[in-house]
């Protein structure tokens, strides 16, 4: 088994209220993974050194790579990551490369959890974060990226230019994960990367946005409806996907299939399959997914994915 990375869910919710969130598709998530971690004083060495076995079968595995990520905001939570990071030390061989995935929320605030200091300064130097992944709808104009977002709370307002600025003064690894809706069918190839660099991206991810064939229940019905109305059209996909090929350099290819590209300074991957479905290399998987239950998963919207 090859793993890309081990996505490790910080339980804690969201500020925001993105119409097209995978995350509501899951099902009674609290009550599906129980979050043992830090809710079951009574067995809580027990689940700690689960958590220790699961990030140690990924490490055993070739993951090289973890992702602070989750089915809200993960800074919503950092009592949970400071665990992770004191867990992750236990490991024989701990875990090197870290990285955050976040809609830049709560990023430039001072939080007395970390002794007063911006947030960003404590992942670069207790959480140890290297690279910081910003998922956004639109990096043109931070109050359009807000109206696919929908901040339920000021605070939760993200300063596109500001925050990307920061993330670059504390040397972080900048990558921006940008959800493909139909605000870029207007768009260039040129226009996106040219606007990339002047935000001071080391690497651009292309998310198109994942659907449901066949929605069972009203909820999905109506995050499918949005996103089928709102995504961008199949062909700008394919006019990135020219551009990147035509004017990038090929690096190598990624374990779920993807190739990496290196453009105008810039590592550039177009992922369509964000919720590792069209996986076929049976040896390689994706991520692996480690929920506060302790358990692991190859899926994150599939219990059935389980793995121990």
């Amino acid at each position: 088994m090859k793993i890309q990375s081990l996505s490790i869910v910080v339980p804690g919710g969201c500020v925001n209220d993105c119409a097209c969130c995978v995350s509501k598709l899951h099902t009674d998530g609290e009550d599906v993974y129980k979050n043992q971690i830090e809710k079951n004083y009574q067995f809580e060495d027990l689940y700690q050194s689960d958590y220790v076995d699961a990030m140690s079968f990924a490490r055993d595995n070739g993951c090289n790579t973890i992702m602070y990520t989750g089915d809200g905001e993960a800074l919503l939570n950092m009592g949970f990551i400071r665990k992770v990071v004191e867990i992750n030390k236990q490991l024989e061989q701990p875990f090197r490369w870290s990285e955050l995935q976040t809609t830049g929320v709560y990023l430039l605030k001072k939080s007395a959890e970390n002794g007063g200091e911006v947030n960003l300064r404590w992942l670069r130097n207790y959480v140890r974060v290297k690279t910081i992944s910003l998922s956004l709808f639109n990096i043109f104009d931070s109050d359009l990226n807000a109206a696919y977002s929908k901040p339920k709370v000021k605070l939760a307002f993200v300063d596109v230019d500001k925050t990307c600025l920061h993330i670059k003064k504390y040397d972080f690894t900048l990558r921006l994960s940008l959800n493909m809706v139909d605000y870029y069918n207007d768009v260039t190839p040129e226009q996106i990367f040219e606007r990339a660099r002047q935000l001071g991206a080391n690497q651009v991810t292309f998310r198109v946005l994942y659907n449901i064939d066949h929605p069972s229940n009203k909820k999905e019905k109506k995050i499918s409806d949005w996103i089928r109305e709102h995504r961008v059209k199949d062909e700008k996909i394919q006019e990135i996907n020219e551009y990147i090929r035509t004017h990038g350099q090929i690096l190598e290819q990624l374990p779920f299939g993807a190739y990496r590209y290196s453009l105008h300074g810039m590592s550039v991957v177009l992922d369509d399959d964000c919720m590792s479905k069209g996986n076929d290399k049976k040896e390689d998987v994706k991520y692996l997914v480690l929920r506060p239950n302790s358990k692991l998963y190859t899926k994150w919207d599939d219990e059935g994915s389980i793995i121990f």
